[in-house]
């Protein structure tokens, strides 16, 4: 199937999940470009793919306009996706509330930021697609994990409120419930267990669910789509 979408904005890339969507994304015929704070560690996958790169801090909103007002000058992107995320894991009563307000900015506020400026370029058009990599925090708040509980449960009423705003004027909203750690050659930590070679997602096999998702006919769009390693329990 041919795709409609022209030019897909990943915003948090790095190595992993955003890496196996944009070249996925390149496999399908679109543009991609490429936003992380350090773009430098991109060059790699850019040359590769024939992506742009961007410096932008998600969690800046000056940022995140200035990043879409120097899209519009090539070309405004017609798939978003929001891949940023920031964790902090301690006791409730040992937080710094200022290291909760910066991790909110990138989780949730971040979310918001891009979401709208790439909205106002779709609703034109109506047609786009919005996708937000989400996580089982935030479906269930885990212990000493407040902070990160706070912005993806954000992250996921946004995605909701958006899609029943948004579906209707020909924009996919979609939120992809990442419930499990990733595979990465890069954290060997993150590999599969050895008695247990499935215990870790595919970065590749989330991205098809994401290509997947932007096929979808929009007489049945979904909203959001769980996703863990079969082998788990939930």
């Amino acid at each position: 199937m041919k795709s409609t979408y022209k030019h897909a904005l990943i915003i948090g890339a790095g190595p992993g999940l955003s890496a196996s969507l944009a070249r996925l994304f390149h496999a399908n015929g679109l543009r991609v470009s490429l936003v992380a704070r350090k773009p430098s560690g991109l060059s790699d996958l850019a040359e590769e793919i024939q992506a742009t790169t961007y410096s932008c801090n998600a969690g800046r909103r000056d940022d995140v306009v200035r990043l879409f007002a120097e899209l519009d000058g090539r070309q405004a992107p017609d798939v978003l996706v929001y891949n940023p995320s920031l964790a902090i894991r301690m006791p409730f009563v040992q937080l710094d509330p200022a290291r909760v307000e910066s991790a909110m900015q990138v989780n949730a506020m971040g979310a918001f930021y891009a979401a709208q400026e790439a909205a106002k370029r779709m609703l034109p058009h109506n047609h786009g697609a919005i996708l937000f990599t989400g996580a089982s925090a935030g479906v269930k708040g885990y212990p000493e994990s407040a902070t990160f509980a706070m912005g993806k449960f954000a992250l996921r009423g946004l995605a909701q409120s958006l899609a029943r705003e948004l579906h209707p004027q020909g924009i996919h909203i979609g939120h992809m419930v990442v419930d499990g750690r990733i595979r990465s050659a890069d954290r060997p930590g993150y590999m599969d267990e050895p008695n247990n070679p499935d215990s870790r997602l595919s970065p590749d096999a989330i991205a098809e669910s994401y290509w997947h998702f932007l096929q979808q006919d929009r007489s049945a769009w979904s909203w959001e789509l769980e996703l863990r390693p079969w082998v788990e329990d939930f």
